[in-house]
C-alpha cells in the first residue's frame, strides 16, 4: 500500500487513476456487484468534472461493508469518513483506507 502511495505521487496521480480502477473492480468483485467496476466510475468522475468522486467514495464505502458482511466479518461502515476525506481533498487517504479493507478481506 504505501508503494502505491508513493508511486501516486511520484508519478503525479498517473498510478493514482489505475489503482482506483483496479481497487474499485475488487470491490464490486467483492461484493458480487458486477455493475460496480472501475472503468464506469472513473468516467463518470471525468464527465462530472470530479463531483462523481463523492458519490464514488460513500458507495465504495457501502459496498465494502456488504462485503465484509457476506463474508461474517465485523462490519466497518466508512462511507461517510470516505466523503468527508474526498471532500476535504484527501482522497488518496481514502484509497489507502479501502485498499487496507480489501486486503484484509483477500
Amino acid at each position: 500500500m504505501a508503494l502505491a502511495i508513493v508511486l501516486t505521487i511520484i508519478t503525479c496521480g498517473i498510478y493514482g487513476i489505475y489503482w482506483f480502477i483496479v481497487m474499485t473492480n475488487d470491490v464490486g468483485r467483492l461484493s458480487g456487484d458486477s455493475s460496480f467496476t472501475g472503468g464506469k466510475h472513473f468516467l463518470l468522475t471525468i464527465v462530472t468534472c470530479g463531483i462523481w468522486s463523492f458519490i464514488w467514495a460513500y458507495q465504495v464505502g457501502k459496498q465494502v461493508a456488504e462485503a465484509q458482511r457476506q463474508r461474517g466479518l465485523a462490519v466497518t461502515d466508512n462511507s461517510v469518513l470516505y466523503l468527508i476525506l474526498n471532500f476535504i481533498g484527501l482522497s488518496i487517504v481514502t484509497y489507502a483506507l479501502v485498499q487496507s479493507d480489501v486486503n484484509k478481506m483477500a
